[in-house]
């Protein structure tokens, strides 16, 4: 799991983001894939990898730490020059931190040459036994524990019993697994990308210009590359790339798939500029915050948001209520997700070090806060206690989201159950703890009237999920 001294641990956090792009002639593979990886920066930041497809050789680099510091380690980038490349930037949930983790994964052959790379978020349910499977038949794994490891031997497996098809391979793959997975594979001059029967992580395509095309986890990716969109891949869908054209296939029989994305992709993990299933990702934070005065009135002097992404909410709070929104609390934008803190005095003073809050537009005022949710509750305490001490007379906070009542086990870092504050603790006392005047959640109505149905994975606010953990 990720590092729980994380100035930002109490968050849920994604596991990855993916990015994959092909073209039949040699373009800047290398500009491509570090300006994709960096527009999903936010989905991961603890390590970053890529793989080129050069001349029909597969070049991978991977590294730790973030995706500028990671392309700034090539001296060399015209080598990285192809036709096609996949890369991923990752949080660590599944496999822990070691390098051994860090994605893409690549098979090789018998001359150790790689012939076969693949990148994937998400997580699967039966992973364990898939490669316990595997290792009683000889198969041999670089990662310590990584589901993603999992789903390319098979997929190699699976390519010498079907005459090297990676189509059929990965049909037959499909069949095995269960979990999360948005994958793109690039082999034999061609992408694959598909995701899994519910949908549940993200996977759109788009293009660059005629011939080249782009798979993203997010549409961010692919407008940070002058791409434009043109989908998002159906749950189940298969799509194959290669020097002749892009084909579309389901990968099991239509009445098995159904749509369940992940709704904390609206609430947190999206960039604001994204669409996702071309549903807008700000239009979605926004609307939230007006339901939330719809639901949950008050009457005050300034509606705040906590940066970056309670800041939407607060917008529509303010538009809805008519009291106005205001900037107050400042963000220190250089400091990083994956700041370090040892020594627990010092860790303690982490949210006035990520933000500080402007002292004479506190002091005397009656204040809504919104933030997009409120999992340990650890960070909305310290907030609260910073704007108490500036002198604020009344604060009332707001959830953009309903409580979190259970833990995720599909590609995503969340505490464990017991850890979260609203698992077991009922809303008066959360508002004690958090020694606030009133404290509101969206409702879970309101949530699926903002995303226009119940197709989506809401597991962790009612414990049901599409896919039950093993």
């Amino acid at each position: 799991m990720g590092k729980l001294n994380h100035f930002d641990s109490d968050k849920f956090h994604e596991e990855c983001g993916v990015f994959g792009v092909y073209s039949p002639n040699k373009v800047d593979t290398f500009s491509l894939i570090q300006f994709g990886l960096f527009a999903l920066q936010h989905r991961g930041q603890e390590a970053c990898g890529f793989s080129v497809l050069r001349d029909g050789f597969l070049l991978s680099h991977k590294s730790e730490g973030l995706v500028l510091d990671s392309f700034r380690e090539i001296s060399n980038s015209k080598c990285y020059h192809g036709n096609a490349v996949i890369g991923h930037t990752r949080y660590s949930t599944e496999g822990g931190q070691s390098k051994k983790n860090i994605q893409p994964f690549f098979g090789e052959d018998s001359h150790g040459k790689s012939i076969i790379s693949i990148v994937h978020n998400g997580n699967l349910v039966n992973a364990k036994k898939i490669r316990k499977n595997l290792e009683s038949k000889g198969i041999t794994f670089i990662s310590e524990h990584s589901d993603s490891e999992v789903i390319l031997r098979l997929i190699q497996k699976y390519l010498h019993e079907y005459d090297n098809s990676l189509e059929r391979a990965i049909q037959k793959t499909t069949l095995d697994i269960q979990g999360a997975y948005s994958v793109i594979v690039l082999m034999n001059n061609k992408i694959a990308a598909f995701r899994d029967p519910n949908g549940i992580r993200p996977l759109c395509y788009g293009m660059l210009n005629e011939k080249t095309y782009i798979f993203s986890s997010e549409t961010c990716g692919i407008d940070s590359v002058g791409g434009f969109y043109i989908r998002d891949l159906f749950p189940g869908e298969m799509a194959i790339v290669d020097q002749k054209s892009i084909r579309f296939s389901l990968l099991k029989k239509k009445k098995y798939t159904r749509r369940r994305t992940c709704s904390f992709e609206y609430i947190y993990f999206s960039r604001p500029d994204s669409l996702i299933e071309n549903i807008n990702v700000y239009e979605v934070r926004e609307k939230s915050g007006e339901k939330l005065y719809e639901q949950h009135p008050v009457e005050a002097d300034v509606v705040i948001g906590v940066p970056d992404s309670g800041v939407p909410a607060s917008i529509g709070y303010s538009k809805a209520s008519g009291i106005p929104f205001k900037p107050i609390l400042v963000k220190n934008k250089y400091i990083g997700r994956s700041f370090i803190l040892p020594k627990q005095e010092i860790r303690e003073r982490i949210v006035n070090l990520k933000l500080n809050p402007i002292l004479d537009e506190i002091k005397g005022k009656r204040i809504v806060i919104i933030d997009d949710s409120i999992v340990r509750g650890t960070t909305s305490k310290k907030l609260v206690s910073i704007l108490r001490k500036a002198g604020a007379r009344e604060i009332h906070f707001r959830s953009a989201s309903p409580p979190i009542i259970a833990p995720c086990f599909l590609g995503v870092d969340t505490p464990r159950r017991k850890d979260l504050i609203s698992h077991n603790i009922n809303k008066e006392k959360i508002a004690e703890i958090l020694d606030v005047d009133s404290l509101e959640f969206l409702s879970m109505n309101s949530l699926i009237e903002i995303l226009g149905s119940t197709n989506y994975c809401f597991g962790c606010f009612t414990g049901n999920y599409p896919v039950h953990k093993k």
